[in-house]
This record gives C-alpha cells, sequence and structure tokens, in this order.
C-alpha cells in the first residue's frame, strides 16, 4: 500500500484530497471513476490511509500504529464494503455494512472510512439506502465510491458525492516505471505503453503476459505478410486468435498501433517516434509500397471493423473486408 508521493499520475486528484486534508475540509462522500487499473483504489486507500494517521500530516507516516494496521487489512476503522453476488452490490450489502453501522463511532481515529469498490454494482435499491446516509451523516463519516462508470448512479447520489475522474497517464510514464522498476526492455515497454492507452495497471500486466506476447507476435506475422498470403490463409490466421480466445479488439488495436507507426515513418523519417523500433525496415518498406491515402484507408477500415464488431456483425465478416482493404488499400 502507498501514499500519494509513490502513486504515478493524477496529481489534481492528489492535490484535491492533500489539500483538503491540509484545510480540515474533508466531504462525506467521493465518487473516483476510472478504468480498472488506474489507481483508483490506491489513491483511495492512501487517502483513508492519510485521514486515520496518527501524525496528521497530507502523506501518510507508514510507521504509526494506525498506518501500520491500514496496510495490514485490520484498522477498525476503515471497512471495505463486500458482496456476494458478483454482479451487484444489494440493499442487504449496503445497509448492513455501511447504515447500520455507521452510527456507532469510531473505535481509535477521529474518522470511520467506508470504500466501496465496483460501486457502479449497487442496485437503484441499494443507491437509494445510502442516499439517506449520504444526505445526514455522522461527522466522522467519509463513503468513497470507486467506478469505472459514474453514469451508473442516481443524479441523487452524484450531486453529493465530491466527483473525481482519473486521467490516462503519458506513454513516457508508463515507459519509464516499466523500465526502471519492473526492468522490463525498452522496446518492450514502448509496445506496452502505447497498448495500455494511459493505464499503467494494464501496462504492468500486458508486460509481464505470456499470453499478450503470443498474440503481439501473431499480429505481426500477419501485418508483415498481409501483401503476400491469401485471404483465405489470412482469415485462418484470425480464426485461430479467436479460438485460442485472444480478443480480436486487441489485435485491432495492435495493427491500428503497426499502421500508426507506418504513416508515422512515411512522414518524418524519424526511427525515434516509432513504437515498434525494431520493425523499421519492414515499417519503412511498408510506407514505400503504401501511399498516403492508402494508410489512411487501411486505419479508417480498422475504425469501421470495430464499430461492426461492437455492433455484433459476424466476426469473421467483418475482419474479412478490414483484410481486403490491408491487402489492396488503394
Amino acid at each position: 500500500m502507498m501514499g500519494f508521493e509513490e502513486i504515478l499520475g493524477n496529481e489534481m486528484v492528489k492535490d484535491h484530497f492533500k489539500k483538503a486534508i491540509q484545510n480540515h475540509k474533508i466531504s462525506h462522500a467521493y465518487i473516483l471513476t476510472g478504468e480498472a487499473g488506474m489507481g483508483r483504489k490506491s489513491i483511495a486507500n492512501a487517502f483513508a490511509m492519510t485521514l486515520l494517521c496518527e501524525k496528521g500530516g497530507s502523506e501518510p507516516c507508514m510507521m504509526c500504529h494506525s498506518c501500520k494496521q491500514v496496510m495490514s487489512g485490520n484498522h477498525p476503522d476503515l471497512i471495505y464494503v463486500t458482496h456476494e453476488k458478483p454482479g451487484s452490490i444489494g440493499v442487504d450489502d449496503v445497509r448492513e455494512q455501511i447504515n447500520d453501522t455507521i452510527m456507532i463511532r469510531p473505535y481509535s481515529s477521529y474518522y470511520k472510512i467506508y470504500i466501496v469498490d465496483e460501486a457502479e454494482k449497487m442496485t437503484v435499491q441499494a443507491q437509494n439506502a445510502l442516499l439517506k446516509t449520504i444526505e445526514e451523516p455522522p461527522a466522522y463519516a467519509v463513503i468513497i465510491l470507486i467506478t469505472t462508470n459514474q453514469e451508473a448512479f442516481l443524479p441523487t447520489i452524484l450531486s453529493r458525492c465530491v466527483q473525481m475522474k482519473l486521467k490516462p497517464l503519458k506513454d513516457f510514464t508508463i515507459k519509464s516505471y516499466l523500465t526502471q522498476n519492473l526492468h522490463i526492455a525498452e522496446k518492450d515497454a514502448d509496445i506496452c505503453a502505447a497498448f495500455a492507452r494511459g493505464n499503467l495497471g494494464k501496462a504492468i500486466h500486458l508486460a509481464s503476459s505470456d499470453e499478450f506476447r503470443e498474440l503481439f507476435q501473431k499480429v505481426m506475422v500477419l501485418v508483415k505478410n498481409v501483401g503476400t498470403m491469401d485471404i483465405s490463409m489470412l482469415l485462418d490466421c484470425i480464426r485461430e486468435m479467436k479460438e485460442q480466445n485472444f480478443d480480436i479488439g486487441e489485435v485491432l488495436d495492435l495493427m491500428q498501433l503497426w499502421y500508426r507507426d507506418v504513416l508515422m515513418f512515411k512522414v518524418t523519417k524519424d526511427m525515434n517516434l516509432l513504437i515498434f523500433k525494431d520493425e523499421y525496415k519492414m515499417i519503412n518498406e511498408t510506407g514505400e509500397k503504401v501511399d498516403y491515402a492508402g494508410l489512411e484507408a487501411i486505419l479508417a477500415a480498422i475504425d469501421t471493423a470495430r464499430t461492426r464488431l461492437n455492433a455484433n456483425v459476424n466476426m469473421e465478416l467483418a475482419m474479412e473486408l478490414l483484410l481486403l482493404t490491408m491487402k489492396h488499400p488503394s
């Protein structure tokens, strides 16, 4: 478990919490929104640990009895709301774990903090039950809702919470973390950072994933040989990836990164701007064979394939149309 300083990015969100602590202006309810892996739980935990810290600073000391209790998951005034049903947080979960206990004063701290992960799964009844508590909370109560989708909340919940949205990190920030902290090779860190789209948790997972490494290799074979393989062979590659339960959306993402590099190198001739630096010779060859209009057509076809798949169009048909464009872009 980390303090604010150890958490990468989202300085505005961290500063908001730190200033609230410094100025003794703590709200009773917060919503932290962002993709899974972007640090929502880390920030919520850092905020909770700082509020409960015996030193009373804007960073947890990590040394006092309270901080150690938080780090070991045993602080009596920090409650993580759980739910047995994986798909929903029901009214009984809220009543039993929050409403029925919130009037009991903190055991050892000034604050009593509730963290609700996957809060978007709260049913309407659960949200209405929580609303009554948020409207008239005891002075010591702090409720933190962690979510990937705040649009799932009732307007009345949203209006009574301080809402903060986490933003993606810069690719170079993620790359630096992967190379310096996890000792990932620079070329692999480039790919993981670009593919993760600002999500550090996702980048860390990709860097250690044999499945992603295999998917990457298969897509590279496909994009490098799309001009020489016939359409049936290309479709066999797609079917094979599908049968291995690879995400076709991730296949499209890798294709998009590849052709983005081709276009970038064609325009700039600057190898330092490439994600796939090791493949610059093949990228250059592809750029010499395909004109600008063709590359734009391929990138547009990738977006179209993604739209079709999201609309449940037949996967093989959608991919066949894309592969035909990749083979004959102009």
